[in-house]
Formats: structure tokens, C-alpha cells, sequence
């Protein structure tokens, strides 16, 4: 019976081992996020359930729509401009977008993968040194792009992909973002040194809504062009809209939004600006799924800011 049981625990140390090895080899963002205690899981609670906020009990409940309230900017310096906007319903605030508004002829692009699960936003603002950092497009459990993404040139994500929704794009002369309903990502990517994939397209020049109805509800991150050339990134405070809801928002916005992107949400929608002597650093905390059954949450197991694999980063020229 002892050596049974000697052997029984070296079978599961092995397993063990095993594990630890695969989720190394294959999944090393999901393996180091939980090692530096970054990770999450999901459970169900009541649609009024005391632990969401307010404004996510209302969504779920009342499915209010929304439209902008105050919009403040402030100059950090020629060329870009940081400001928030209210999120009304029923004449009460539900949320607050952040704002920053960039001039692409003084300002440059850069978008950057990390695998590895060590940078979260401050990380990244330290390693780079940038005006602004903002969360990018969607990423693997190995911490690599799921769509496709140029960075420094660099191809990386998926070389066969489907994309139908959106890209930004960038070069040391343009910045932009591209309706991939015209065009195939290959095609807008061209000339552009730096670019990402993602969905859905929230804003269209052709005012065609194309986001889905649903009741998934997230802290979010988009980025957009107005009608003058700038790029507007924007970051949700709280939980309240579902994208269908934000893309709404944004079209009755007074951005003047030509086009606009969704970026990955929930834990990750995270937004920094560190120029000039001022700094915003912020990152979201919500992530609910519901449907007529049931509602679960994304609960988030640690008080540092969530890593981020992808990111996009902003610098002075």
C-alpha cells in the first residue's frame, strides 16, 4: 500500500508537471497571468445582485438607451486633446467615456504585442515611454494576436482571416481606420508600418448599423476618425453598454465620428495618458454575459490592472 501510494503521488506530480509544461509551451499568457495573480473566472449571480453597479442592474433590467451628456476636453499640448462624456439615461449619468483626440501630423502610432503576460498598463507606459497607451484588438490564450496585426512592419495574428469589420492603421505619415466592408485587410494595410484588425465596426460612413443585438455587457475601448482626420480613442468607466448600445451612442455623439472600431473590452479596456504633467490611467472591471436564463460576470481575482498582450501606443513626433 505505501509504494501505492508513492506512486499514485508521483503519477500526479508528472501529471502535474505535464500540465504546467503544455500551458508553458502553448498557452504561456494564460500560465504567467496566473502566476502574477492577473486571471479571472465567471459566475452567476441575480440581475439585481448588489455586488454590480447601478448602472449595470439597470441595463440588465430596464435595457435603457443612452445619449451624451457633457462632453470636457482639454488641450495637453497642439495636437492632443484629453476629455470625457457623460453617458445619459433617463436623465441620469451611467456612464462616462474617456477621450483622447489625436492629430496624426503631430503624433505617431505604434501598435505592440507582448506574449509573454508580464506588462499590464503601467508596464507598458514605463517600457515605452508613450503619451498614451490604449488596449488593442483581441489576443490568444497564448498571448498572440487573434486577428491580424502589423507591428513595426511585422506581420503578426493569423496570415488567412476573414475580416469583414474594421482596421486602424498607421504610418509615419497617416493614421487611419478602414472600413473592411470596402476593402480586404491585406489592401489596407498597405503602406502602413503599423495596424490591427478588429470588430465590430461600430461607426460607418454609410451610417449601416452592423453590430448585433445582445445583452453582453463590458467595460469597453474603441477607436475612431472624425471627420477632420483625428483618431479618437475612448475608454467606458463602468459596465453599461453592450455594443449595440455603443454603437448607437457613438453615432448621437458630438465626436463627429466618421468611422469607429470596437477593441477588446472587459478586465482589459484599459486607457493611459502620462504628458506634460497630466495623467489619466484607468482600466475597466466589467465583463457580463446574460441571456433570458441567466446572468454570469467575469470576476476579477486581483487588484493589480489585468495584463494586456496587445496594446496601441501614442508618441510625440
Amino acid at each position: 500500500m505505501k509504494r501505492l501510494g508513492v506512486g499514485l503521488l508521483i503519477a500526479v506530480a508528472a501529471t502535474l508537471v505535464l500540465a504546467v509544461g503544455a500551458l508553458w509551451l502553448y498557452h504561456p499568457y494564460v500560465l504567467r497571468a496566473f502566476l502574477h495573480g492577473r486571471g479571472g473566472y465567471w459566475i452567476e449571480v441575480g440581475r439585481d445582485d448588489p455586488g454590480l453597479s447601478p448602472s449595470i442592474r439597470w441595463a440588465l433590467r430596464d435595457a435603457p438607451s443612452a445619449s451624451p451628456g457633457k462632453l470636457d476636453g482639454r488641450m495637453i499640448r497642439e495636437g492632443l486633446e484629453a476629455g470625457e462624456l457623460t453617458v445619459m439615461a433617463d436623465r441620469s449619468e451611467v456612464d462616462r467615456v474617456l477621450l483622447v483626440r489625436i492629430a496624426p501630423a503631430k503624433f505617431r502610432f505604434e501598435v505592440r504585442n507582448e506574449r509573454s503576460g508580464d506588462l499590464n498598463l503601467d508596464g507598458w507606459m514605463a517600457n515605452l515611454g508613450a503619451a498614451v497607451v490604449i488596449n488593442g484588438s483581441y489576443f490568444a490564450p497564448n498571448g498572440a494576436p487573434a486577428t491580424p496585426l502589423l507591428s513595426a512592419g511585422r506581420l503578426l495574428g493569423p496570415a488567412a482571416y476573414d475580416a469583414r469589420a474594421g482596421a486602424f492603421v498607421a504610418s509615419p505619415v497617416f493614421a487611419a481606420v478602414r472600413d473592411l466592408a470596402m476593402q480586404s485587410w491585406q489592401d489596407a494595410f498597405a503602406g502602413a508600418r503599423d495596424a490591427m484588425v478588429s470588430y465590430p465596426l461600430l461607426v460607418s460612413a454609410d451610417t449601416a448599423h452592423r453590430v448585433a443585438v445582445s445583452q453582453w455587457l463590458a467595460s469597453r475601448s474603441f477607436v475612431g476618425q472624425d471627420i477632420d482626420g483625428n483618431i479618437i480613442l475612448g475608454t467606458t468607466l463602468d459596465g453599461f453598454f453592450s455594443l449595440d448600445r455603443l454603437a448607437s451612442f457613438l453615432r448621437r455623439s458630438p465626436l463627429r465620428l466618421k468611422l469607429a472600431i470596437n477593441l477588446d473590452g472587459g478586465p482589459v479596456a484599459c486607457q493611459g495618458i502620462l504628458l506634460d504633467g497630466f495623467e489619466r490611467r484607468a482600466c475597466g472591471k466589467w465583463e457580463i454575459r446574460a441571456d433570458d436564463t441567466r446572468v454570469r460576470t467575469l470576476v476579477y481575482n486581483s487588484p493589480k490592472r489585468p495584463t494586456l498582450p496587445i496594446v496601441l501606443a501614442v508618441f510625440a513626433k
